[in-house]
């Protein structure tokens, strides 16, 4: 036991004090933390001013287009070839052109600019003139829009989970996102720090190291020494990203909260009154407007809180580290014999791509678990050990029954000690295999041969 503990301290401390291993864990987080933060930011910001011109031959769109901080637009007088003649040299950006028949031809709007149009633009105007050729068609029918518009109803369902102990809030949408992640958590890390082992393992075999090491330390407490101080590394960068990304998340969220995302989501270039197209103001509420940004942006922060607090943390988090270091320990014991097996990467993919199907497998199929979290599938791929690290993550946020979590973990372990029995058998042997290029066939065999 003293000698794993030498060979996992020495791969830990190695591991640790490389300048990749200290920035990467301090750039991920900012990294993440960046990628919620430019988001709002660039909503945030405002974009320049931009002039459109709006030639309306049909008389019927004066009032239709809404100047705001973002778009100026002024009625033109002008016949449409004579403002596209001067277009370049009248300072406008965008001219639009509403021909007479746009209720016969809604096709006709035309715009004009000197570079593309904004695709934001195009569909805010578009939008207004449709929404305008509706109301007139209404109108004419003997329909009151405002009648039509109360009668759509958006309908949200409360949801609730119920046992013994009563009833309590749940969350689909936020079991869904928790599950994915925790998920991809898993698949990610174990192809990383698994790749890590198998790395290690190999550059010692090139280097001719190791047949130093294996003359006082057994083949198989160097594979174990390697796979748990890798382990401790991963966990390691894991626990600090979930520290880091906690405490960033948590100052942007006090600088970014919700009374700046409710101005965010009300200062939208599409959802502020000014003046119409013939330069009056427009206080009519009735009057028809460019299509706004959603004001529920505004308890987005308020939503995803109230959604995470109704999952059970403990559980998952319990679950998480159970099958994360299961399922780590299982693949890295293979990625070890891999390492062991082969004398180059070039060697690599041909026994890389067999074990990593099941991995792959797991992380497809979660699509489809996620839809029937306790059918006959979910079930049955959440108790192989090959697939379980994923797949039990993306159940337990819609609640598992404790003994097919304590089956599922029991499988697991004795999945690892199966696997790592076979990788110790093709370790012993292959760390010391050189020049001859490994098939699954010499595999087996190396699997029985004695000692």
């Amino acid at each position: 036991m003293r000698t794993i503990f030498l060979v996992l301290q020495r791969e830990y401390l190695v591991r640790v004090k490389k300048k990749s291993f200290i920035v990467m864990t301090l750039l991920t987080p900012i990294l993440m933390s960046a990628i919620w933060l430019l988001p709002v930011y660039l909503a945030m910001r405002n974009t320049d001013l931009k002039k459109v011109q709006v030639i309306d031959d049909s008389k019927r769109f004066a009032s239709v287009f809404k100047s705001t901080n973002e778009l100026k637009f002024e009625a033109g007088n002008l016949p449409l070839e004579k403002a596209k003649k001067e277009f370049t040299k009248s300072g406008y950006d965008v001219l639009v052109y509403i021909p007479a028949d746009i209720m016969e031809n809604p096709k006709s709007l035309k715009l004009y600019a000197e570079k593309n149009v904004s695709l934001g633009v195009q569909n805010g105007i578009e939008d207004a003139v449709e929404q305008e050729i509706e109301n007139q068609k209404l109108l004419q029918a003997g329909i009151d829009r405002k009648v039509l518009e109360s009668t759509k109803v958006k309908v949200t369902a409360d949801t609730y989970n119920l046992s013994d102990e009563g009833e309590k809030d749940s969350s689909s949408g936020a079991a869904t996102a928790l599950g994915y992640l925790f998920a991809f958590a898993i698949y990610f890390t174990i192809f990383l720090y698994g790749a890590q082992v198998m790395r290690g393992v190999l550059e010692e075999k090139t280097n001719r190291i190791v047949e130093v090491i294996i003359s006082s330390v057994k083949p198989f407490q160097l594979m174990a020494g390697k796979i748990i101080g890798v382990a401790l590394v991963g966990l390691t960068q894991f626990l600090l990203w979930i520290l880091l990304t906690f405490g960033l998340s948590s100052a942007l969220s006090a600088a970014f909260g919700p009374d700046t995302v409710a101005k965010m989501g009300n200062s939208s270039m599409y959802n502020q009154p000014g003046q119409a197209a013939n330069g009056t103001t427009v206080t009519d509420a009735n009057a028809p407007a460019v299509p706004t940004a959603s004001p529920a942006t505004a308890n987005v922060f308020s939503k995803a809180k109230a959604a995470v607090s109704t999952l059970d943390w403990t559980m998952l988090l319990v679950c998480f580290g159970i099958y994360f270091v299961g399922g780590y320990l299982l693949y890295s014991a293979l990625f070890a014999a891999v390492g062991a097996a082969v004398d180059n990467e070039t060697d690599v993919q041909q026994f890389m791509f067999p074990i990593t199907i099941p991995l792959i497998l797991a992380f497809i199929m979660a699509q489809f678990v996620i839809r029937e979290p306790d059918g006959p599938i979910a079930f049955w791929f959440s108790m192989i050990p090959f697939t379980s690290p994923v797949i039990m993550m993306v159940r337990v946020p819609f609640g598992v029954p404790l003994w097919e979590i304590a089956l599922s973990v029991a499988l697991l372990i004795g999945g690892f000690i199966g696997v790592a029995w076979v990788a110790a058998r093709i370790y012993r042997v292959g760390i010391l295999m050189y020049g001859k290029k490994p098939t699954f066939a010499e595999l087996s065999k190396w699997i029985f041969y004695k000692a």
